[in-house]
């Protein structure tokens, strides 16, 4: 995938907070209590502003004089079933996709979302690096999903979506469409994308006529969901992400 060979230098810079959270040392609201209260230092000088920018990979983080140990590379791919959410917890006490995790994998972040009701390949990490290279819309990263929609896809419908449709001041315009099989009842569709808009796939069909009624990622970048259950996951490799 070649995240490693570009890397720009914004990409590095996080707020303090963002960093312990994800490097799995404090809860953003945590590190706010911290700095307030002087217990946090980088490169051992005290910083007293949550939001301070730093470097997770080349940055030294001290709380209360303790030096924090990055966590070995770690990242995942999860078959998220329907009905889960993709955050850390919940308001609504719904469950997450971190219930289905162990605890020891707790720290990994979500690169991008899935929302409530779709399923399929979910990626997980501790690399904000890789994360960011994967999301940033200049890098064209291929989505792939398998998606059902209510009643017949015409063929000027599929030539409009991929012109691209105006909805809510953003175009949304996939990349590549592919219309399966169709019938008076429902369609079924291949969509790619390159990147992850608010609820795109969803928003481009409701512009059609059309609900989406089943929504799977199958592919992001070179990986394949394959034979991976709903709920499962295995460990990824950096040469899986080269």
């Amino acid at each position: 995938m070649g995240y490693n060979n570009k890397m720009a230098n914004d990409f590095s810079k996080v707020p303090l907070e963002r960093a312990l959270s994800k490097l799995g040392a404090a809860s953003r609201s945590q590190t706010r209590e911290l700095a307030m209260t002087g217990r946090l230092k980088v490169n051992g000088r005290v910083i007293r502003d949550p939001l301070f920018q730093v470097n997770p990979d080349t940055d030294k983080f001290y709380v209360d004089g303790k030096l924090v140990v990055k966590d070995a590379w770690q990242a995942i791919m999860l078959n998220k079933p329907k009905a889960v959410v993709t955050t850390k917890s919940d308001e609504k006490g719904r469950r997450t996709v971190y219930d289905l995790l162990p605890p020891e994998l707790a720290s990994l972040h979500p690169v991008g979302r899935l929302d409530m009701a779709s399923t399929g390949l979910l990626i997980l990490t501790n690399d904000t690096r890789l994360s960011a290279y994967l999301t940033d819309p200049a890098n064209s990263v291929l989505r792939t999903y398998s998606v059902t929609v209510t009643g017949e896809v015409t063929g000027a419908e599929l030539a409009r979506a991929s012109a691209g449709i105006m909805d809510d001041g953003e175009l949304l315009k996939p990349s590549k469409l592919t219309l399966r099989k169709a019938s008076g009842k429902e369609s079924h569709l291949m969509v790619e994308l390159t990147e992850g808009k608010n609820r795109e796939i969803r928003r481009l069909f409701a512009a059609l006529g059309h609900e989406v009624t089943q929504l799977k990622r199958i592919a992001f970048g070179p990986l394949a969901l394959g034979d991976l259950q709903p709920g499962q996951f295995r460990p990824l490799t950096r040469e899986e992400l080269k």
